[in-house]
């Protein structure tokens, strides 16, 4: 079956085939390519008057047209490469913090004699170890502060971010010379 004039086409190989084109924006003078351009137009770019845009689709995925939503009109493109989340891409949640304003003076279950913030036995393991007393990593209740509500308060509000769908590199083609193709 031939092709028509417009119609675009993935290919596995590394080159345009005689009578077609990449998607690659490229410009074309439309006094080469009268059918092509009456077929596009501007839509991809272009002066009108000189020449006119193919439809770039490198690094794209193509999205069928939508009459009824703005968003996705012919020769529109959209999404974006790379996305920097913020907290407002985040899940809500929270962080709980429990502490106390006593040292600890026992090894803390299932490790083997290891204690956390202990007045002594900082670290019982024999690579590192440390003697004496060890540091006081602790306060006492007179010297306490009360932690700041953004550092163990629930933040995000659960926007949803898209992410790339997996994907296999190709070619994109457009056909310059064939059918042209007639309404029904």
């Amino acid at each position: 079956m031939d092709p028509y004039i417009g119609e675009i086409k993935l290919c596995a190989f590394p080159i345009a085939p005689r009578g077609w084109a990449f998607c690659n924006g490229a410009l074309l003078p439309i006094n080469q390519n009268q059918a092509l351009f009456s077929l596009l137009g501007t839509q991809y770019g272009g002066n009108g008057t000189t020449n006119f845009a193919l439809p770039d689709l490198r690094g794209r995925t193509p999205v069928h047209r939508n009459p009824a939503d703005n968003n996705y009109q012919l020769g529109k493109s959209a999404g974006q490469e790379t996305v920097t989340l913020t907290t407002a891409n985040l899940p809500p949640h929270t962080h709980t913090f429990a502490a106390s304003g006593q040292p600890a003076t026992a090894a803390n279950a299932g490790t083997s004699g290891d204690r956390l913030l202990a007045t002594s036995n900082l670290h019982s393991d024999t690579d590192p170890s440390v003697s004496g007393a060890g540091p006081n990593l602790y306060a006492s209740a007179a010297n306490l502060t009360a932690l700041q509500d953004e550092a163990c308060g629930a933040t995000g509000t659960g926007e949803a971010r898209n992410n790339m769908q997996p994907s296999l590199v190709m070619n994109y083609i457009i056909c310059l010379s064939g059918i042209y193709p007639t309404r029904s």
